[in-house]
């Protein structure tokens, strides 16, 4: 299995590569006024608006450093309704890949603390030490990843 590595502060995250649709460079962000915390904005993706949360906003309490290597993970979501969505995630340090197989992939028995919706699952160790699992559709809670999507409907690239 195939994972994009991050960070968060000092500590190292990991997401199936598998769910990223592509990583980015940190695009210009359209801001959402009175947007709930953590939630940085909407990127103009190929022509099409895609909700952007910043990791480090919702999970720091201070925005994504502007680093060569902060990027936008831009991946799939299902919303509430199970219908397929892109939402983009700022996070540092993502241009590292790591490739697990078998035993080696990530153990549910070490897993952590439920926090912040239960976004964060289980840890494992490799050479650089801990490194744990990130689960994209546990980011947001529910009412705020509706209010989300509903505000990128209003946005429409599409003349009618």
């Amino acid at each position: 299995m195939l994972f994009l590595l991050f960070q968060l502060g000092e500590d190292r995250y990991a997401i199936e590569a598998q769910r990223a649709v592509e990583v980015v460079p940190l695009l210009e962000l359209k801001r959402i006024p009175q947007a709930p915390n953590g939630v940085a904005g909407i990127i103009n993706y190929r022509g099409r608006p895609v909700p952007t949360i910043d990791l480090c906003a919702l999970t720091l309490g201070r925005p994504a450093r502007v680093k060569l290597s902060t990027r936008i993970i831009v991946m799939r979501h299902d919303d509430a309704h199970g219908r397929p969505q892109l939402i983009g995630v700022i996070a540092e340090g993502a241009t590292d890949l790591l490739r697990r197989e078998g035993r080696e992939v990530f153990k549910p028995a070490v897993e952590a603390p439920q926090q912040q919706g239960g976004f964060l699952g289980p840890v494992m160790m490799d050479e650089k030490g801990f490194l744990q699992l990130v689960r994209p559709d546990h980011l947001l809670t529910e009412a705020v990843r509706e209010a989300l999507f509903a505000q990128v409907e209003t946005f429409s690239y599409d003349e009618d």
